[in-house]
């Protein structure tokens, strides 16, 4: 047998490895010489390798031997499913991702490989970046962005479960959706932002309104609390709450969006007795559509998942609330001053003129001082526009729950209440201020205090305004504006040391010669003036839900929603409740707005809205009704629609929400200028023949058809003039 010779191996296997280097020493030459063909100049060695990995990753290659340690090898038969071609069993730390019917257990093991894929994805895609920074030249131009409706369309990421009526939303950190509608918001993954207040994962359900009455309402993702945990496990665990609120091809398509700063927030359907009874009505079936300017843009997307659940995208950056670099500031400062205030809590009053903002200001304000403290108190002083009660009233109220709609939306019994009985107060100035005089010795000065305050400030509606200034002690004063004229002076604590209001006078100036050098000047408050930029900033608009007789209608009828069940069915009209029976000499009637002679102020209160109120002094008569020859400043508890008298047996018949525990306190009954809403009487099916209250055959030169007005407001002669001094 022959031995072979160990030295001619070694030649032979030496010349081997030789021709082996010189060949792939040729190969990578000339491989280079293709790159610089193509790139010159512009692709290093490492662009070269991760132009390698991104091909890989795109053929779904993820056994890269880069970085072998920090891979889980995983067959690729076994993703898609297919039994592997070999009898290996696989090694300690390879995931199998053969299916198990669906299981959770196996769609987390697709996530998470799916995940490492992508990892591998924008690794590749880092790596070519870097490679690409060293030659302008070389930078390819970014994908040109779809315009209009296209756009809004890609950037929309929403799935729609229409076995349970609810949709999935994801948004990416800083993306936002303006929208109109209403629907119940839950945070599931994240934080987002409505309107100032921050809602994250784990809090209740907030149910949100944004009807053309208003700017669209905004859903802004502002991303994760959760820090501590990985870029990877945060987008696990947004991928498996998905996972639990949609089918599963719906699901798929979500989940592929998700990224580590998504945030993810669940829709449904809003369905309560407001919404059932303003649906029920003729004029306010679309309440929660779109405004006539909207549709004539065509800015809506109504071909999505939202649709379905109430919601209708707007596209664009046109819309929702514009906030300009002096509202954010004034913002920030009041949110500081709260937090700070060393010697109690601030008091501040907003004001401006009519259309300048000032109830969305206070609106934002009040959510954003929510996500800090429990609760803000607010001080109601326009009558015409109220925020939690119906018009007419003046009221101070304890916040503890964000106002994400509005005003409409959020009516609410105030912790004080009174009925003034009119949207404005330019015929009793004094009743005004001492009303409000009456709310605020109530204040706990416990927590900060928002005031707002009418869009009245010229003439005696400013020298109000001053009076208010001075009374309330106010810390902080936000004063908002728009374009380039002057609607009333600047009020400076310099101004208010010579202003004179309706009841108060400016501070007594000292004498000549008394003057100190040690003396100070009052300290005053702060004033933060606000320039309104959004679009018809104080202008009247003549859209029908921007007009404020509607607006105050829609107050009144949300308040009586409340006689609705809380069940679904059928809309009861006001005439199908039974009324409560009160003996007239139980409670005393005044008619608050004019003079109205004693015969006749049943037949003016029959078929009206009345003020419940309660006096301090006991009232009793003798069978008949009992007048009040004066308009009392007492407390109100809520409203009624007197349905009916009944002379003879000495009854009024009333209808109200109320609960009869607390009518039970009730021993006045006010009559105001605020009339009920016509669609409450129009609308009454059922009724045979001749509808109540409501008659065809009037005629307005008959005795008494029209109310006489007493102007109670310019009765002082040093303010004849006018005009703040």
């Amino acid at each position: 047998m022959k031995v072979p010779n160990s030295s001619m191996k070694v030649r032979r296997r030496h010349s081997g490895e030789a021709r082996r280097a010189k060949k792939k020493k040729k190969h990578l030459s000339n491989h280079r010489a293709t790159l610089e063909c193509t790139h010159p100049q512009s692709v290093s060695p490492d662009t070269t390798l991760a132009q390698k990995y991104h091909q890989l990753a795109a053929k779904g290659h993820t056994i890269l031997k880069r970085l072998k340690n920090s891979v889980k090898p995983v067959n690729s038969a076994h993703r898609h499913g297919s039994p592997p071609e070999t009898n290996e069993k696989p090694r300690s730390g390879v995931t199998s991702l053969c299916h198990t019917n669906g299981s959770v257990e196996a769609e987390s093991q697709m996530d998470e490989y799916l995940e490492d894929e992508e990892d591998w994805r924008s690794l590749a895609q880092s790596l070519l970046q870097n490679g690409a920074d060293g030659s302008a030249s070389s930078r390819s131009p970014p994908a040109a962005q779809p315009d209009g409706p296209e756009q809004d369309a890609v950037q929309l990421h929403a799935e729609l479960d229409p076995g349970c009526s609810r949709a999935v939303l994801v948004l990416h950190q800083g993306q936002s959706l303006t929208f109109r509608g209403r629907s119940l918001l839950t945070c599931l993954y994240g934080r987002v932002e409505v309107l100032g207040f921050t809602i994250e994962e784990g809090q209740q359900p907030y149910p949100v309104f944004s009807p053309p009455t208003n700017c669209p309402l905004t859903i802004t993702a502002v991303g994760n609390s959760t820090a501590s945990k990985t870029k990877k496990e945060r987008r696990l665990e947004a991928k498996g709450i998905i996972r639990k609120y949609l089918p599963s091809e719906s699901r798929k398509r979500l989940q592929s969006q998700v990224d580590s700063e998504s945030c993810v927030v669940l829709l449904e359907p809003l369905d309560t007795p407001l919404t059932r009874f303003l649906a029920s009505l003729p004029e306010h079936r679309d309440l929660f559509g779109l405004s006539s300017k909207e549709i004539g843009e065509q800015c809506s997307i109504l071909d999505c998942p939202l649709s379905a659940v109430g919601l209708i995208p707007l596209r664009g950056s046109g819309h929702g609330l514009m906030t300009s670099p002096s509202y954010r500031n004034a913002m920030k400062t009041l949110v500081n001053a709260c937090a700070e205030e060393p010697d109690g809590c601030p008091v501040i009053l907003v004001c401006g003129a009519k259309n300048t903002g000032k109830s969305t200001f206070n609106r934002h304000l009040i959510n954003t001082l929510l996500n800090h403290t429990a609760s803000v108190d607010y001080l109601e002083c326009d009558l015409g526009q109220t925020e939690f009660t119906p018009p007419g009233c003046l009221s101070l109220s304890t916040v503890t729950e964000p106002l994400l709609g509005a005003p409409f939306t959020h009516q609410r019994m105030p912790q004080h209440m009174v009925y003034f009985g009119e949207s404005s107060c330019e015929r009793d100035l004094d009743r005004y201020l001492d009303s409000l005089k009456f709310l605020w010795r109530l204040y706990s000065q416990e927590t900060p205090i928002i005031i707002n305050t009418m869009g009245w400030v010229k003439g005696f509606g400013f020298q109000v305004l001053v009076d208010l200034i001075r009374l309330f002690s106010v810390t902080h004063v936000v004063q908002l504006s728009y374009g380039f004229t002057t609607q009333c002076p600047s009020l400076t604590p310099a101004f208010l040391q010579s202003a004179h209001g309706w009841q108060t006078r400016p501070p007594a100036q000292p004498a000549l010669g008394h003057q100190s050098g040690e003396q100070e000047a009052p300290e005053g408050h702060v004033l933060l003036d606000v320039q309104s930029e959004f679009e018809g900033a104080g202008t009247t608009s003549n859209m029908m839900y921007h007009r404020s007789n509607i607006v105050r209608d829609l107050a009144l009828l949300a308040y009586f929603s409340q006689l609705q069940s809380p069940d679904p069915g059928p809309i009861r009209p006001l005439h199908c409740f039974t009324p409560y029976q009160v003996s007239m000499s139980a409670v005393a009637m005044r008619v608050t707005h004019c003079e109205v002679a004693p015969a006749h102020v049943l037949y003016a209160a029959n078929g009206s809205l009345v003020g419940l109120c309660c006096l301090e002094e006991k009232v009793g008569g003798a069978g008949g009704p009992v007048l009040l020859s004066q308009t009392p400043i007492c407390k109100c508890i809520g409203f009624g629609v007197l349905r009916g008298v009944d002379m003879a047996r000495g009854l009024y018949f009333l209808v109200s929400p109320v609960a009869p525990s607390i009518l039970r306190q009730v021993n006045c009954l006010l009559l105001g200028g605020i009339m009920l809403p016509h669609t409450l009487l129009r609308v009454q099916p059922g009724v045979q023949g001749e509808k109540p209250y409501i008659t065809t055959d009037y005629s307005f030169e008959l005795s008494g058809a029209g109310k006489m007005k007493v102007f109670k407001g310019l009765l002082r002669r040093e303010h004849m003039g006018g005009g703040a001094h």
